[in-house]
């Protein structure tokens, strides 16, 4: 069932590098025909970083771009009252149904969460609440554990923390290294964070 031509939901994500987990999503919501199944698009893509190589990969495929340099900005505060105002402005309308956090390296103040609140979603590398923060792959590892993963939640004030959406397991071998279990556990985020987006959507639309 279609969602509403009123309903519809724009997704802006937030990117500082590559922006991989973007390219998954923007690359599902086509393949999955999001727009006709749920009425929701990919509105646009912010980077806190002018070089991030995901903004020229989303420009090449037609989709608005933004940066809002954190350096740009005295404080934490002012830099999130300036990247929600770019957020707002390129979703349009009533604003972003979703703001979407795909390797945004910026930690946010509780006034810009609980602006979207119930509307911001994160990807973690670990299988939460175990290891939040960074060197995720590298302490779990050191504490010797069995496995490893990627957790999509919401955001909340409290750093990784927040209602988990969806999680997805790997091993950890006796050979891995912190970049070999990394690279495992980001082709499950690949996987994990459209479908964890697409379940959101598809509730939503039936709101």
């Amino acid at each position: 069932m279609a969602a509403s031509i009123n309903h519809q939901q724009n997704i802006v994500i937030l990117i500082s590098g590559g922006g991989s987990n973007m390219r998954a999503i923007v690359e599902a919501s086509i393949r999955r025909n999001w727009g006709a199944r749920f009425g929701a698009k990919v509105s646009g893509v912010i980077s806190n970083q002018a070089t991030a190589e995901g903004l020229q990969w989303a420009s090449d495929r037609g989709l608005p771009t933004a940066v809002c340099a954190h350096r740009d900005h005295a404080t934490r505060e002012a830099f999130d009252s300036a990247l929600l105002k770019t957020i707002d402005q390129m979703a349009g309308g009533e604003g972003p149904h979703w703001v979407v956090l795909a390797g945004f390296m910026r930690i946010l103040t509780p006034a810009f969460v609980s602006h979207y609140a119930g509307r911001l979603v994160n990807i973690h590398p670990s299988l939460l609440p175990a290891f939040p923060g960074l060197q995720t792959h590298q302490r779990a590892i050191e504490m010797g554990c069995l496995f490893s993963g990627a957790t999509v939640h919401k955001v909340t004030a409290e750093l990784d923390h927040g209602e988990i959406l969806g999680q997805a397991v790997v091993p950890i071998l006796k050979t891995d290294r912190p970049d070999t279990l990394a690279a495992r556990v980001l082709t499950q985020e690949h996987r994990l964070y459209p479908e964890v987006i697409e379940r959101l959507l598809a509730s939503a639309s039936h709101a």
